[in-house]
């Protein structure tokens, strides 16, 4: 049973690859400790949960990691996936940036809703930041 104490929630805003990968990072280390991950997509972090591949800046980091032996996109964002984490796409930044639901990946069981929402998710005890 996970305990909220640690846990953490991981505003994810920026479209570069670095931030998305840190943010699964974080969340995946959470999870495996047993502890809540909430990732909140908003803005051009959304476009991490678009392709795949993510349309994120920089995204050739990601054979780079692969190469280095680090964790690559797809397999941390499986893990975090296969671990419990819970994806929230914020509604506001949908709109705003005007992106379709229908474009966002399948495989990732995200909830489209708003600040609230993650305020809500965001438990005593745990760790709120922004990527």
């Amino acid at each position: 049973m996970k305990t909220p104490e640690g846990g953490l929630s991981v505003i994810v805003r920026a479209g570069d690859y670095e931030s998305v990968h840190y943010a699964l990072a974080l969340a995946a280390a959470a999870l495996a400790v047993n502890k809540p991950a909430v990732l909140f997509f908003t803005m051009s972090g959304i476009r991490a949960l678009a392709g795949p591949p993510p349309a994120l800046d920089d995204w050739d980091r990601d054979a780079q990691n692969r190469q280095r032996g680090v964790g690559d996109f797809e397999t941390l964002l499986e893990a975090c996936v296969e671990l419990g984490c819970r994806f929230i796409v914020c509604e506001m930044g949908l709109r705003a940036l005007d992106i379709d639901r229908a474009s966002l990946r399948t495989d990732v069981p995200f909830t489209i809703a708003g600040i609230v929402t993650l305020l809500e998710e965001t438990k005593p005890g745990m760790h709120l930041l922004t990527l």
